[in-house]
């Protein structure tokens, strides 16, 4: 018979043993999951849920591990402002160039990041259309048709949302590039928003304010969100493609302070290479975001009408010198909109 002393150090070992095991089988299970946030514009809740349910799995099938993704969506310079502020994205999928820039500005994104993914970290392009009421009862057709006397815009602010920035530039340029000079580009976005009753911080409010509370005769809109909304409509809606537009290039990132602090870098940059396969731009298109490889956007090509679409290059030296002379404090849209109020 053994003595009482040693049972009980052997009784003492074997939990040693199995909380040893439970430990070790608890710290495996968290480094087989990863968890992201991914912090985008306002509209691209139906992307992302399509494109994270895919990565996800395929990520598990490849790698045994098991990550989780988190969205975070708002208006686009309303995000980049949340992220500086320590909304700790992983990676960052905004609807503007700028914003990126404004967290890269922050010391949280590198220099360069524009490089670090295929085509200038752009996976897809879109644009500015119109919606307008069923049969398009104002005849609503052109740029210049919104500043007749009968019209309502519903449209965002460009001060917090990326909708709101695009689509004041594609009216800015439908100007300017047909030859129009900047006073005159001026002189029409200032009608323009004087035909605006609300502007909303983001741009799926005002497809709500469009679209369920029945304000405005045409609303000014991404054209991926033109479709679900139009699609969730059940026929009251449709869109008007106009003759020229401008074409939004949303690019992603990853932030890189917080990939490094939080070890989840390897995953974040899988992620965003992952868009840019066969898969990912097929639900790219099918979501009618224009995919950047050719050979799907032509594969898709009745889900993009021609349009003319002008570069933010045409209208401005880029985008930190566009920012500054347009939505900066004191900057056109400010003196527009308090000479129309």
């Amino acid at each position: 018979m053994k003595p009482r002393f040693l049972i009980q150090i052997q009784r003492v070992s074997f939990v040693a043993v199995v909380l040893a095991g439970v430990a070790w089988a608890a710290s495996l299970r968290a480094a087989e999951s990863v968890e992201l946030l991914n912090v985008s514009y306002d509209p691209t809740r139906e992307l992302w849920k399509a494109l994270n349910e895919k990565f996800t799995a395929q990520y598990l099938a490849k790698t045994g591990v098991r990550v989780s993704i988190k969205q975070s969506h708002a208006g686009s310079s309303s995000q980049a402002r949340s992220v500086t502020e320590g909304l700790k994205a992983d990676v960052v999928t905004l609807g503007v160039p700028i914003d990126t820039e404004t967290i890269r500005k922050a010391g949280l994104i590198k220099e360069g990041w524009q490089d670090r993914l295929p085509n200038g970290s752009l996976p897809y392009f879109s644009t500015i259309v119109f919606v307008v009421r069923k049969g398009n009862p104002k005849q609503v057709r052109d740029w210049p048709d919104l500043v007749r006397s009968d019209i309502e815009v519903i449209t965002p602010s460009p001060k917090t949302s990326g909708n709101g920035k695009m689509s004041f530039l594609a009216a800015w340029g439908s100007v300017t590039q047909r030859g129009g000079s900047e006073s005159q580009a001026i002189e029409y976005v200032t009608k323009l928003y004087q035909h605006v009753p609300v502007l909303d911080t983001a741009a799926r409010a005002a497809t709500s304010t469009f679209a369920q509370k029945g304000l405005g005769d045409v609303h000014l809109t991404w054209e991926n969100e033109a479709h679900l909304e139009v699609g969730e409509s059940k026929g009251a809606l449709e869109i008007v493609f106009p003759p020229i537009s401008v074409r939004a290039e949303p690019r992603v990132a990853v932030v890189d302070a917080v990939v490094d602090a939080r070890g989840t870098r390897k995953v974040a940059e899988a992620y965003l290479q992952w868009l840019y396969t066969a898969e990912a731009q097929e639900i790219i298109a099918q979501k009618y975001y224009r995919p950047s490889n050719p050979e799907t956007l032509k594969a898709f090509a009745k889900n993009f009408p021609e349009t003319r679409l002008f570069l933010i290059t045409d209208i401005s030296r880029g985008w930190l010198e566009a920012d500054k002379q347009f939505f900066a404090e004191g900057g056109v849209f400010d003196e527009i909109y308090a000479a129309g109020k």
